[in-house]
């Protein structure tokens, strides 16, 4: 498994198996307006499509849909970057979960009008992750 020292995300660690954090999450999640679109097993597409072996990592699409609405509003084409990706995997005996960072991600639009809505997004998803360890 590789490490990580990228600056596009927020991430946490749980003392839990991701059976567990898998639901923690998502009602952490959904405590911050946010609804789950999909939910990809890569371990699991991995597997069928490649007859690969890989460790259980979930990509969880999150929409909330009053900030998606106002983000549509401001930049057309933003639904290319929507929605907001959370990844969950395991590590050892525990679990990572990372959220996008929407400041970083809507920085590439070069729209400021957008710089509010990344910041609720971001104050909304670092919320979720200190729930988490709560």
């Amino acid at each position: 498994m590789l490490a990580t020292t990228a600056t596009y995300q927020f991430t946490t660690q749980l003392d839990v198996p991701i059976a567990v954090a898998i639901p923690k999450v998502k009602e952490a999640l959904k405590n911050e307006g946010f609804g789950i679109l999909f939910e990809l097993d890569m371990q699991q597409i991995l597997k069928e499509k490649l007859n690969v072996d890989f460790y259980p990592y979930i990509v969880l699409g999150a929409c909330n849909p009053p900030i998606a609405n106002k983000a549509l509003h401001t930049e057309t084409e933003i639904g290319l970057l929507l929605p907001c990706h959370v990844v969950i995997y395991e590590q050892g005996e525990g679990t990572i979960v990372s959220t996008i960072d929407p400041v970083a991600s809507l920085s590439i639009v070069h729209n400021p009008e957008l710089d509010p809505i990344a910041e609720e997004v971001k104050a909304r998803f670092q919320r979720a992750l200190a729930a988490l360890n709560n």
